[in-house]
C-alpha cells in the first residue's frame, strides 16, 4: 500500500504544481492563455484562465488529498480517503455526463476530458478507494 500511496501522492503533487504555475500567471504547457483555457477549462467562449484564487484553492485541495494517505491510521484517515475517492469518482462520471458536455464544449478540452482527465480521475478514485479499504482494516 505504501507504493500505491506514494504513486497517488506524486501524481497529485505534480498536478498541484501545475495549478500553482497557473495561479501565479505562468501558462504551461501551452503559452497562449486562450488555448490553455480552452484546453483545461473548456467552458463555452472561455478566453482567460481562472484567477489566482481559484487555482490556489485547487492547489490546496490537491495537496490535502496527496497528504491524506500519510495520516496516522484510524477512522479519520479511512473516512477522508473514502471521501477523496468519492470526489474523484464523481468528477470522473461528470466527464461523460451530457450536462457537462454542454457546459464545456470547447475543444480541445472536450476531447482531453474524455480521453485523459476523466480516466485519470477514475484511476485516482479507485486508488483512494483501495487505500480507504486498507485503512479500515
Amino acid at each position: 500500500m505504501t507504493l500505491l500511496a506514494l504513486a497517488v501522492s506524486t501524481v497529485l503533487i505534480v498536478i498541484a504544481a501545475v495549478h500553482l504555475l497557473w495561479a501565479i500567471g505562468y501558462w504551461w504547457p501551452i503559452r497562449d492563455e486562450v488555448t490553455l483555457a480552452r484546453s483545461v477549462v473548456g467552458q463555452r467562449g472561455i478566453t482567460k484562465m481562472p484567477g489566482a484564487v481559484s487555482c490556489s484553492v485547487v492547489v490546496v485541495a490537491l495537496l490535502f488529498a496527496a497528504a491524506w494517505p500519510w495520516f496516522p491510521a484510524g477512522p479519520l484517515k479511512a473516512t477522508g480517503l473514502f471521501i477523496i475517492a468519492l470526489v474523484f469518482q464523481i468528477r470522473a462520471v461528470i466527464a461523460y455526463a451530457p450536462f457537462w458536455k454542454r457546459a464545456t464544449p470547447e475543444m480541445p478540452f472536450r476531447r482531453l476530458d474524455e480521453t485523459y482527465y476523466g480516466p485519470l480521475c477514475i484511476g485516482l478514485g479507485m486508488a483512494f478507494m483501495v487505500l480507504a479499504g486498507r485503512a479500515m482494516v
